[in-house]
């Protein structure tokens, strides 16, 4: 996804750690797809929905975006939820990376200097693990590697995180839908307790999140963009949200997408992104978007 420029005020931020600290307890409750990560600069009243905020790539303000770094300083400013980006290596295996080419987050171009454009999917496992995915954004994260998928799930599971994966360009990894889901299954992510509450996969590609429906139905799923009012209806039978560029919002789209429920039972959630500089988590929650991806 394209990176948000959203800027949380910092007693926003002091809220979120003290969600955080409240995160197992209320995760445990008797909602279904329970969330607890506010960011408004006070605590909601009674009857007040919370605003979810995800930390888009991880942290990636404060350290290498899709990198283990970045999950663990969102966990230090107390982001309950992650948003990452799923590819496939040559060889197979799930890796987490944004970009379909290696040249901005990594050394690919000096350490394989004959293999431009050093597209992901033409790197085996082991190579990608050979890459320096963190001196791009600074000094100190020299070393970091490019995670695999389930380095990444095992690094949430740790630090009592969520996910919202994106399954990027599926139209490059042929059955990477059904991959994931079982790469997820393996690692103890389709269990009641992470699909209630900790889980959601999304993708532009609306056949994908389709794929994924088809596969694990007990899964939450999102459709990345803001689709025609007229598509609404048909995608609510197989997506939970909808998830666009806060740029393409307007009352009536939200009404459009509210008025429908998903195919959990549940009324269409909004996820924004790329949220302007000068707009404020209040502000977007007053519009009724239930989350923000920063």
């Amino acid at each position: 996804m394209l990176r948000s420029s959203l800027r949380i005020p910092a007693a926003g931020i002091a809220y979120l750690m003290t969600a955080a600290v409240a995160s197992s307890a209320m995760a445990s409750g008797p909602h279904e797809f329970a969330d607890v990560a506010v960011i408004s600069g006070a605590r909601a009243g009674p009857g007040t929905a919370a605003t979810r905020v995800i930390a888009h790539r991880g942290a990636s303000r404060y350290a290498p975006e899709n990198t283990l770094a970045a999950v663990d300083a969102a966990h230090r400013r107390g982001f309950i939820w992650v948003e990452n980006d799923v590819q496939r290596s040559k060889d197979g295996h799930l890796v987490v990376l944004h970009d379909i080419t290696l040249r901005r987050t990594t050394d690919a171009a000096k350490v394989f200097p004959g293999r431009a454009p050093w597209r992901v999917g033409d790197f085996t496992a082991a190579e990608l693990a050979r890459l320096d995915a963190g001196s791009w954004f600074g000094k100190r994260f020299k070393g970091e590697r490019v995670p695999t998928l389930a380095a990444f799930l095992r690094r949430l599971d740790h630090n009592g995180q969520r996910l919202l994966l994106e399954i990027k360009a599926p139209e490059k990894y042929p059955g990477i839908e059904a991959q994931v889901i079982r790469e997820l299954r393996v690692r103890g992510w389709l269990d009641r307790a992470h699909v209630r509450s900790r889980l959601v996969v999304q993708s532009f590609c609306v056949m994908c999140v389709k794929t994924v429906h088809e596969v694990a139905p007990q899964v939450r799923t999102g459709i990345l963009g803001a689709p025609d009012v007229r598509k609404l209806a048909r995608y609510a039978r197989f997506a939970d949200q909808i998830n666009p560029r806060a740029s393409a919002l307007s009352s009536r789209w939200l009404a459009a997408v509210h008025r429908l429920r998903g195919p959990h039972g549940r009324p269409l959630e909004v996820y924004a992104w790329d949220v302007a500089k000068n707009t404020t988590a209040r502000s977007v929650r007053a519009r009724g978007v239930e989350g923000v991806i920063e």
